[in-house]
C-alpha cells in the first residue's frame, strides 16, 4: 500500500480534552486490541457511520504520518480485504495537525468537514 501523508482518527471531544491535558492520547483500544483505529480519508465516513452512528460531540483528528512516534500498520483485522491504518502505541499530539468537528446530516449520517471535501 502506498504511504499516505495523513491518516484520521475519530474521537469523542471529552477524550480529546483528556489527551490534551495529559499530553498524549492513549485510548482503551490500546489495552483491548493493541492499537488505535485510524482511517484514510476515503474510509472516514464509512467508519463513522458504522461505529459512531447516533453519537454527538465527535472530532476528527488529522494525523501527520511522518510525525508519528509509534508504528503505523495497514491491515485488516476483521477478515475483509480493505486495509485500515492501525497505530500500535500511543498518539503523540504533535502528530495531530488539525482537529475538525464531525457533523451530521439531518438523517444522522456523518459528513466530512468542508475543508476535506475535494
Amino acid at each position: 500500500m502506498t504511504q499516505v501523508p495523513h491518516v484520521y482518527h475519530i474521537i469523542p471531544k471529552a477524550d480529546w480534552d483528556v489527551a490534551q491535558q495529559e499530553g498524549v492520547y492513549t485510548p482503551v483500544s490500546i489495552q483491548t486490541e493493541g492499537f488505535i483505529h485510524c482511517s484514510n480519508l476515503l474510509q472516514v465516513l464509512g467508519s463513522a457511520n458504522l461505529f459512531f452512528k447516533g453519537q454527538t460531540d465527535l472530532l476528527l483528528l488529522k494525523i501527520e504520518v511522518a510525525k508519528l512516534q509509534e508504528k503505523l500498520v495497514y491491515e485488516n483485522t476483521t477478515g475483509g480485504t480493505e486495509l485500515f491504518p492501525h497505530l500500535y502505541g500511543k498518539l503523540n499530539l504533535e502528530a495531530v495537525n488539525h482537529v475538525y468537528t464531525l457533523d451530521t446530516h439531518e438523517d444522522g449520517s456523518f459528513m466530512l468537514p468542508q475543508e476535506l471535501n475535494h
